[in-house]
């Protein structure tokens, strides 16, 4: 199975402390690098890496990193990366045949999130989403979160940064089959900008958006001073396979 990493946005709140967010060193390991070893670690065999943002810079570094790594490491550039999200998705899953892992170059996670969601196949789903029913846990910013409305099975009935109310944050981690790609253009072809968030809407209402609870499993979305802070001074504590 492949991941695809997204890593094609300007990374604008974080431009005080790194002029490239995927290649941010966290306790001397750069995000897009965790990340990486996250998705081996979970049974990956490649990842694809969605560049665009000083997109020649990110993939001169790739090769070097998947050596570090040891696994393949391949980019794919959007053509136009100040579009929505999901734009950044239609690229990387063209070139991939089947599932995948969707991650976010700037979200970390310890080990057993992505090791458990890649188990999380199943006919009655389009996608899986990871997601954390502790919304006000302190490494959450709420001002930025992207927050999720359940049914009583657990499947997703809204998605969104501003709907209200909501039951769990979603932690920038997916399952994807082919149908989430679908759904992006589907948004787009309606009229929609393209995010993410709107082509898993189109399988929420379609029940076809699963999610799995995290538990008290430790994630991270690292956005801004405030969140790099904090990962410098937790993540070698929490991903031990990572940093020894």
């Amino acid at each position: 199975m492949d991941a695809l990493i997204i890593a094609a946005g300007f990374g604008s709140r974080l431009r005080e402390i790194s002029d490239s967010k995927p290649m941010t060193p966290i306790s001397g390991v750069p995000l897009l690098e965790l990340g990486v070893r996250q998705a081996k670690s979970a049974g990956v065999d490649r990842v694809v890496v969605v560049t665009g943002h000083e997109a020649e810079r990110l993939e001169a570094a790739l090769p070097a990193l998947a050596d570090r790594a040891g696994i393949p490491v391949v980019a794919q550039r959007v053509e136009d990366w100040s579009k929505p999200n999901g734009w950044s998705v239609l690229a990387g899953a063209s070139v991939i045949p089947g599932n995948y892992l969707l991650m976010m170059s700037d979200h970390i996670f310890s080990g057993s999130i992505l090791t458990r969601l890649a188990q999380q196949h199943g006919p009655d789903r389009g996608v899986t989403l990871a997601v954390d029913y502790r919304c006000d846990h302190p490494l959450i910013d709420p001002d930025d979160a992207t927050w999720v409305r359940l049914d009583k099975a657990g499947f997703i009935k809204a998605i969104g940064k501003t709907i209200d109310p909501y039951d769990a944050v979603d932690c920038g981690a997916f399952l994807c089959t082919p149908e989430l790609a679908d759904a992006i253009r589907a948004a787009i072809v309606g009229g929609k900008a393209g995010s993410l968030s709107e082509g898993m809407q189109i399988l929420a209402d379609a029940g076809r958006a699963a999610t799995m609870d995290i538990g008290s499993a430790w994630w991270l979305d690292v956005d801004d001073p405030r969140a790099f802070d904090l990962a410098e001074a937790q993540a070698p504590r929490e991903l031990p396979e990572i940093y020894g």
